[in-house]
């Protein structure tokens, strides 16, 4: 069986982020596993316009609908920001559709609650567009888990989470690679 393709998400394109740090070391524990392909997938790498505002030609816009259209599966890399996702993250969210459809998503939130409240929002948003999240969710804080609120130095406990959140992303990018095979639409679901 060919191994499924998932993408972790830096879901922060801030100057000073540290979503890059938290990103590669989870690509890292995961590659460790040898279970599926893992990538890093940039925001800051596609330029995209601001949803409504592009006329859908722009190159970053068709760059990003075809990276996510061929990823079985998702780990979103995602900082709180006033309680919530951050704007970006939300625009490129909404710059596809189709592309997320019938996929399955892990969460890695970080923030002084753990980044719990955008975690629970952006389980939310990825409900509409058909991407099944799973229960296992890795909360690292801002002030334990990183020096001076920039170095990611992430406590040992996590790694059992961060196992179980990637084992639960598998499992269920693989089932439903079997239902987007099938090719429903939506008159069918």
């Amino acid at each position: 069986m060919q191994k499924l393709n998932i993408g972790v998400i830096l879901g922060s394109t801030r100057s000073g982020r540290v979503s890059p740090q938290v990103g590669y070391w989870i690509k890292k524990v995961a590659d460790r596993r040898g279970d599926a392909n893992y990538e890093i997938v940039d925001i800051t790498d596609f330029k995209l316009p601001l949803y409504g505002e592009g006329s859908g030609k722009e190159p970053g816009l068709r760059a990003w609908s075809a990276k996510i259209a061929n990823l079985d599966g998702f780990v979103f890399i995602v900082p709180e920001y006033n309680h919530s996702i951050p704007a970006v993250l939300k625009n490129a969210l909404d710059s596809a559709y189709e592309e997320w459809n019938n996929k399955a998503a892990g969460i890695v939130s970080y923030g002084s609650t753990g980044g719990a409240r955008a975690a629970e929002h952006l389980r939310g948003i990825l409900g509409e567009l058909k991407v099944a999240s799973v229960r296992d969710h890795p909360t690292l804080s801002i002030f334990t888990d990183f020096e001076n609120y920039t170095t990611f130095h992430p406590a040992k406990f996590h790694l059992d989470r961060v196992q179980s959140m990637l084992k639960q992303t598998v499992a269920w990018s693989g089932a439903l690679k079997t239902l987007r095979q099938t090719a429903l639409t939506d008159d069918d679901i």
